[in-house]
């Protein structure tokens, strides 16, 4: 049987969408020259609002003085896609991959980091689906999880952002992925409708179930570090 290549898990908690990514940025040097394994960073952020290469600020619907008073940040990054609030609430995963290893093939990832989120819904019993011409994941016509990637040298980094319990009001504040005229959901709200007064699971128990998830669409063995690079146990 042919042995499963390792993913180390690093899981920082809240963390500055700044340090998050010159952290990825790191990693994609150190992927590349095979210094560390596959890495799956799963961390929250403080409220901001992210844009990748194919959006702009005309999706962006609030003056810059309500953003100062809200405390949102803006960043332009290096990922696909338009623009996508991340926040507290949300889980969100940033995969540095070798694609070299994943079939060297863009799109394949993407569908892969699709699948793992609606395999992941299932588990919860939210029927989740893809909308062509859509990338990310979505129940009916609302969005549940953004995706959108960076490759430097085949290697992966930005990756997905999935609404557990955010404040979706920040949602109102922009056209999610640039998006007119379809809604954006979480698992706590979906629940809600289906389950009144049903509690949404525990972070841990979410996190220990992504993981797990991504491990079998990716084919990794997945392992819980210290930092990245540095594994804490096998999972």
């Amino acid at each position: 049987m042919k042995t499963k290549r390792k993913c180390d898990v690093f899981l920082p908690g809240i963390l500055d969408y700044r340090k998050a990514w010159d952290l990825q940025r790191e990693l994609v040097g150190k992927r590349f020259k095979k210094e560390i394994n596959d890495t799956l960073l799963l961390v929250e952020h403080p409220p901001v609002f992210t844009i990748g290469r194919s959006g702009s600020k005309k999706n962006l619907l609030v003056s810059d003085k309500h953003l100062e008073e809200k405390g949102v940040s803006v960043y332009e990054v290096d990922r696909g896609g338009d623009i996508t609030y991340h926040g507290p609430g949300q889980m969100i995963g940033y995969p540095i991959l070798d694609l070299n290893e994943h079939g060297r093939d863009v799109h394949l990832m993407l569908r892969n980091l699709e699948e793992v989120i609606i395999k992941f819904l299932s588990d919860y019993e939210v029927e989740a689906l893809r909308i062509p011409g859509y990338t990310g994941a979505w129940v009916g016509k609302e969005k549940i999880a953004a995706i959108g990637i960076g490759v430097r040298h085949w290697i992966t980094f930005h990756g997905f952002c999935l609404n557990i319990n955010p404040d979706m009001s920040y949602f109102s504040m922009i056209n999610p992925c640039g998006i007119k005229g379809k809604g954006v959901t979480s698992l706590t709200e979906l629940k809600k409708r289906t389950t009144p007064g049903g509690d949404t699971p525990k972070l841990k128990d979410l996190q220990k179930n992504l993981i797990r998830r991504f491990g079998e669409v990716f084919n990794l063995e997945m392992r819980l570090a210290v930092s990245p690079g540095s594994c804490l146990f096998e999972s």
